[in-house]
Order: structure tokens, then sequence, then C-alpha cells
């Protein structure tokens, strides 16, 4: 079973994953600006299942199963993961979300000359600064946390990932 986030990071079972899935989000589930953006996403989905929702920030995340994008590389910018395997990055995941969930005039102008190098830098801008925003700690700080936690939960064995 997998499980996407609601709004509290309460997990909310869905029925089976999709084999429709065109692209894979690697989110952070303890972001609440993440998760915002995630529920409008799930609603745009509306059950179709053409888009994976992972949550990064599960202990239970296995970057071999997601293109390869370890924890640290996911928290500093979005990432996702489309069918054929090829990880993409930055604006152009929402680039691609959108288009595929047929709200792709959202995003549109990022692709025009002007102002999509300046929505890159923006978005550059924003990432650099998400988890002091939101108030969260550093990512060295969460990396570090992260290890700990898997670490013992490896040496215990009462672990539950």
């Amino acid at each position: 079973m997998t499980t996407v986030a609601s709004s509290d990071r309460t997990p909310t079972p869905v029925d089976q994953p999709s084999q429709n899935w065109q692209i894979k989000l690697l989110y952070d589930g303890d972001c609440p600006l993440c998760l915002r953006e995630v529920n409008f996403l799930q609603k745009k989905d509306a059950g179709r299942g053409l888009v994976q929702f992972v949550d990064i920030a599960d202990d239970a995340y296995d970057p071999a199963q997601h293109g390869g994008v370890d924890f640290e590389t996911a928290m500093g910018r979005i990432h996702a993961v489309l069918a054929d395997g090829t990880v993409i990055r930055n604006v152009e995941v929402f680039r691609r979300i959108y288009s595929i969930l047929g709200i792709g005039w959202i995003y549109a102008p990022t692709r025009w000359p002007v102002i999509g190098p300046l929505v890159d830098k923006l978005y550059d801008f924003w990432a650099d600064l998400r988890l002091q925003v939101t108030g969260r700690p550093s990512l060295p700080t969460l990396v570090a946390e992260r290890q700990a936690r898997l670490q013992g939960c490896h040496a215990s064995d009462r672990c539950e990932l």
C-alpha cells in the first residue's frame, strides 16, 4: 500500500499504486508548504494515478527506488522521476507535473525566454531559504538527524520502517 500525505502529515492510504504513473514527485512531507502543493496536485490528479507522490522525509525512503536521488539531494531541490527513469529537478518538475495533469498553462510562461530564467532564479532563491522560512533546521542538521535515526534503527531489533 502506498501512502500520500494530507495537510497535517497524516498519511492517507491509496488503494494501489497506479501502473499509469508518468512522474514520481519526490516531496518533503515535513514541509507545510510542500504538503499544501501536494494536496493541490492530488486533487488535480483526481485518482488517475498519473503522479506518484513519494515522501522523502519518510525514514523508509529508498533512493534506489526513486532514480538514485538521495535524501540530501532531494531536500536541497525538488526532484521528480519520469516513467523512463529520467530524473528532473527544479522548476522543470512543476512544468512537467502540471502539464501531465492538464493544467500546464499555469507554468507555460516559465518556458518563455525572459520569464523562464527569472522564475528559475526565483526558485533557486526559494529553495535555498525553504527550510528557514518554514522554521525548520538547516539541511546539514536534517541530514545528520536522519542518519542518526537510521543508524539507531539498524542497531535496534525494534526498527519499524
